[in-house]
């Protein structure tokens, strides 16, 4: 570039030479053409680096804010709704064994569970017709169950009880075994010989103070001679 400003000088120089000497000299001839222009010369070398300016203010216009001061916590917000639940997990590994607890207090689960009892009939009389029979001779009965003035068993553990007569007859004879006014079954036999031995059993699921006992219809012979007592007994099978 500043080659190109130096032959554009040089040309300038030369063109104010030739009005000089027109001037002078009254005869002068024809100027010459123009010289063809220089080619352009190379840039020159880069300048050195200035130095660094001073920071710039902050502006304060509509957009632009200077930055306050940090402001304090908000209060807390409402709780957000529940999340839809999660896979289950796989099962965690069985902890240890915990320390044996105490010894714990003797239990009466041994004579709690134990009800029993046999009675024989200590009359030679025939009971009533369709009356409780009862065996006033008591030849085991534990805490009382059954009761030798009513001729009624209660019971007291609720379970599973059997319940058997035995009689010895000289007439005929049929007997009821009830619970609380229930029929559950009758067994009835009929003498074929001078003197015979009868006898029934039954399983029987009783709740506590259901009462069980033999009634006689219109056979009633169960007497309770010597050597040839009638016995009714019951027990418990499985409490429950």
């Amino acid at each position: 570039m500043l080659r190109y400003f130096l032959v554009c000088g040089a040309l300038l120089s030369l063109a104010i030479q030739l009005l000089v000497a027109m001037e002078t000299c009254p005869s002068t001839g024809m100027p010459g053409m123009p010289g063809i222009p220089g080619l352009p010369g190379r840039d020159g070398r880069d300048g050195e680096k200035g130095q660094k300016g001073d920071q710039g203010e902050m502006r304060n216009g509509d957009r632009q804010f200077e930055k306050g001061p940090k402001g304090e916590p908000g209060p807390v917000g409402h709780p957000g709704k529940r999340g839809q639940s999660g896979e289950p997990g796989k099962p965690g590994i069985p902890g240890p064994d915990g320390p044996p607890g105490e010894q714990g207090e003797a239990g009466t689960v041994g004579a709690q569970q134990k009800a029993a009892f046999s009675v024989a009939r200590g009359t030679n009389n025939y009971p009533d017709k369709s009356s409780i029979i009862r065996f006033t001779t008591v030849i085991t009965n534990i805490n009382n169950d059954y009761n030798t003035d009513t001729g009624r068993f209660r019971c007291r553990i609720p379970g599973t009880y059997y319940f058997v007569f035995h009689a010895s007859l000289d007439e005929r004879l049929c007997v009821l075994l009830k619970v609380d006014d229930t029929l559950l079954t009758s067994f009835c036999d009929h003498v074929s010989v001078k003197r015979q031995v009868t006898s029934g059993g039954l399983a029987v699921h009783l709740e506590k103070d259901q009462e069980v006992w033999l009634e006689t219809k219109d056979y009633r012979g169960m007497r309770g001679t010597q050597g040839a007592y009638s016995i009714f007994s019951g027990f418990l099978l499985h409490p429950h």
